[in-house]
């Protein structure tokens, strides 16, 4: 599959594109977002719970693992997880299989329990307002 590339000039521009990327998620869709330390992981977290019709404030979720958005969103934190007998053993792999979409950060620290057939958002710092952001 083709994937798609965004040039994004600012936060603004990088949440638009995700509320935009958000319309085509459907319940049990799982997205790893991939990018290094300020990225906009979280900034496109934001959008996409927009782009779903959540209201609430959406926090990156680096010490609870997981924020739960209503069922709509799980905004999945894995930067702190050795392994995915971890993200087992606190049940985090549950909500994959669940009616929500899973947005998940530092994916590949658990890249033993993922479902199949996830889909991926890679963003890249190109510099400090411009992100280079593939889907």
């Amino acid at each position: 599959m083709r994937m798609a590339v965004f040039i994004s000039r600012s936060a603004e521009e990088t949440s638009a594109l995700a509320t935009e990327y958000a319309k085509s998620l459907k319940p049990g869709d799982v997205v790893l977002l991939e990018g290094g330390m300020g990225a906009g992981k979280t900034v496109f977290a934001k959008g996409v719970a927009r782009g779903l019709g959540i209201e609430d404030e959406v926090l990156s979720p680096t010490y609870a693992y997981m924020n739960d958005y209503g069922g709509k969103l799980y905004h999945y934190d894995c930067y702190r997880l050795k392994n995915g007998a971890q993200a087992e053993a606190l049940g985090l792999t549950d909500y994959f299989y669940g009616g929500g979409v899973c947005l998940i950060e530092w994916a590949e620290n658990i890249a033993e329990v993922l479902p199949q057939n996830c889909k991926k958002v890679t963003l890249t710092k190109v510099s400090e307002g411009e992100r280079r952001i593939e889907y």
